[in-house]
């Protein structure tokens, strides 16, 4: 067994709401579904596996908006940093992996970034927007998502996984500031389309277990 699974979560003294900020709750429209997370404990080395394909795939993200608009300072900035915030858990996660006797294997893509994406516009910067409000909501589910796992984890992992509840909350609020510097128009109707198709996205059924998978179908 990977993940050693406690199942009285009185071991560790902070709950998942206690962990994440008033303003990731007010951001997220639901809470990540209890099946979910028992989905999750029965399946920790996928969890394990898809965690080290998603900070890869925020890494990429990152340094590809960083090569795309050169002309923004505080974009590059953010991105740069994030990118290599984000190698730095991906390589965090394969090392624990490796202590625990996982293998780092390829697994194909949840339906979730994707069922994101298709709603991106094709023209900027209502491209840029979208994508950057995508970053945020992916960046603060993330988060939401440690912060639901850590009382029921081992120490060790629930340690590095509160590290991330940090960072993570970081990174969403960047997204959000980085979307709202492309216009002066507000934001609301748009982040509000997107938080809906997310929340559908992770409460609706899923056929694999995923880190940002919905409900076991």
């Amino acid at each position: 067994m990977s993940i050693q699974v406690i199942p009285d979560k009185s071991s560790h003294s902070l709950d998942a709401d206690d962990l994440l900020p008033d303003s990731l709750h007010d951001f997220l429209a639901c809470k990540t579904p209890d099946a979910w997370l028992v989905w999750a404990l029965e399946n920790p080395e996928i969890l394990l596996i898809d965690h080290a394909q998603c900070e890869k795939k925020a890494a990429s993200t990152a340094m590809s908006l960083l090569y795309r608009y050169v002309e923004q300072p505080l974009l590059l900035s953010k991105m740069s940093q994030l990118a290599r915030e984000e190698l730095l858990h991906f390589e965090q996660v394969v090392t624990l992996m490796e202590g625990r006797g996982v293998a780092y294997r390829h697994l194909t893509a949840s339906r979730y970034a994707e069922g994101l994406r298709r709603h991106v516009r094709s023209q900027d910067p209502e491209r840029l927007i979208d994508v950057l409000i995508i970053g945020a909501l992916i960046e603060a589910r993330s988060c939401e998502r440690f912060a639901c796992l850590i009382p029921y984890l081992d120490e060790e992992l629930a340690k590095f996984y509160r590290t991330l509840v940090k960072s993570e909350g970081r990174h969403f609020e960047d997204y959000l500031l980085l979307a709202q510097q492309q216009t002066d128009d507000s934001l609301d109707e748009r982040i509000a389309f997107f938080v809906a198709c997310e929340a559908e996205l992770i409460t609706s059924p899923d056929t694999a277990f995923r880190f940002h998978s919905g409900v076991p179908a």
